[in-house]
């Protein structure tokens, strides 16, 4: 257990560090910065990257949300799922740290900028409303979940799971980033809320519920239709992320 949760920690700090580092610090570095296109890969790479490393380990979840449907769906045991959530926070706050104090080396660096951090209203990219938020946030995380588990079954090809979600990861990214920055991950919204504090904290639960709630119907809902094999013993080697 001890290498899993490491593993969790590990590739959730590589998620924040590279797709969050990615906003902070590349997407409008003058004349060359990476926007919104640059960022969404970012984020999906890191998935690519820390499922292929990681994933085999742990199962690459680097995301409370994914643990939780996990466990919906029937992939994942109910006596793991606090342990990986406690372990994914701890790697996405030692993430915004570090990029905190990689990007307050720059003298005009201020948090004001938001830190990448998650937000509705008018700390919406796009100044999206708290409902089109909820909206986002749950039907992009539903989604990636039913990605997850579909791609992670029995039936999937092996090997291409890893490909598979973070090109999924990077899809919602360019759709949702103008809405609320894009979490569909608690944990990716709480690392860099920590340090903006104020407004970022007190607009986090949203960043919980709906990814939450998104997951769950999606792995209810897999199970319920989708999942033809009950007879087969649950996924626990593969990379799921």
């Amino acid at each position: 257990m001890f290498k899993k949760l490491s593993a969790e920690f590990l590739g959730t700090f590589w998620l924040v560090l590279g797709g969050c580092g990615s906003a902070v610090l590349a997407a409008a570095f003058p004349a060359v910065g990476i926007g919104l296109l640059g960022v969404s890969l970012a984020f999906g790479l890191t998935v690519v990257t820390g499922a292929y490393a990681l994933g085999p380990i742990s199962g690459g979840h680097f995301n409370p949300a994914v643990s939780v449907g996990l466990w919906a769906g029937g992939r994942f045991p109910a006596t793991h799922v606090l342990p990986y959530v406690a372990a994914q926070l701890g790697g996405a706050v030692t993430g915004a740290g570090t990029l905190y104090l990689i990007a307050s080396g720059q003298a005009d660096f201020s948090l004001a900028g938001g830190f990448a951090s998650n937000g509705y209203a008018e700390h919406s990219p796009g100044q999206y409303s708290m409902t089109a938020a909820l909206i986002a946030e749950s039907v992009m995380t539903f989604m990636f979940l039913i990605v997850i588990l579909g791609a992670t079954h029995q039936r999937a090809p092996v090997g291409f799971a890893g490909l598979t979600i973070g090109l999924a990861l990077t899809l919602i990214h360019l759709v949702s980033i103008p809405v609320t920055n894009t979490s569909v991950n608690p944990a990716r919204s709480t690392g860099p809320a920590i340090f903006v504090g104020g407004w970022a904290l007190q607009q986090l639960w949203l960043f919980w519920v709906a990814p939450a709630a998104g997951a769950l119907a999606a792995g209810f809902t897999y199970k319920a239709i989708f999942e033809v094999e009950p007879s087969k013993p649950p996924l626990t080697g593969r990379v799921t992320v």
